[in-house]
This record gives C-alpha cells, sequence and structure tokens, in this order.
C-alpha cells in the first residue's frame, strides 16, 4: 500500500476505492488505526477514455500508478474528514427563533 508524509511528518496509508467510470475516491488513512475519525478522503477524477463511458470502471491499480507526488500532495491538501471532528450532542435542540418583525410578521 502506497504511503503519503504530510507536512507535520504523519505517515498515512493511502488507498484507492469506490472506482467508478470516471472517479475514485483517495482515502488517507491515518496511522493511530484506532478509529477512522482522523481518516481523510478527495476524489480523482480521470480524464482518460473510459470516463466517457458509462458501463467502464477505472482499475485501482492503475488510478494509483498513474498519480504522481505531486498529485498526491493535491489530493491530500484538498482533502476532507472522513466524518466529524466531534459528536453530536445528545440533548434537545435549540428552540426556534421567534418571528421577527422586521419582515412583516405578526408576534
Amino acid at each position: 500500500m502506497a504511503t503519503y508524509r504530510s507536512t507535520d511528518g504523519t505517515v498515512w496509508r493511502v488507498k484507492i476505492s469506490n472506482v467508478g467510470a470516471s472517479n475514485a475516491v483517495v482515502l488517507f488513512q491515518h496511522p493511530d488505526g484506532e478509529s477512522t475519525r482522523k481518516d481523510r478522503y478527495n476524489w480523482y477524477i480521470s480524464k482518460g477514455p473510459e470516463a466517457k463511458s458509462v458501463t467502464g470502471r477505472l482499475d485501482p491499480k492503475k488510478v494509483a500508478q498513474s498519480l504522481t507526488g505531486e498529485d498526491v500532495d493535491l489530493l491530500f491538501r484538498r482533502s476532507m474528514r472522513v466524518s466529524r471532528a466531534d459528536g453530536l450532542p445528545n440533548g434537545p435542540l435549540p428552540a426556534p427563533a421567534p418571528a421577527s418583525m422586521s419582515r412583516g410578521g405578526k408576534l
């Protein structure tokens, strides 16, 4: 499996998954392995001829081989977290805001 070293020195595992006709998910797996909360992902968009075929599928191995170091660096810098950084609260939702007179609403 390929790896990527980020600017803070973290070595991420790089995995290609969810391939389609014109795209694939590039998953950056955090080395702690405790959960996926720190993992990151980005979409690889192919411009090859297979991108024009709705029945075609990219080969994950070929996608991985085609990515240069600069490509992976750019994908990582623009990547998003797989999940939220914090948990959702278990408490009730906040009450709705009162109607505003500035829009001509009635109280």
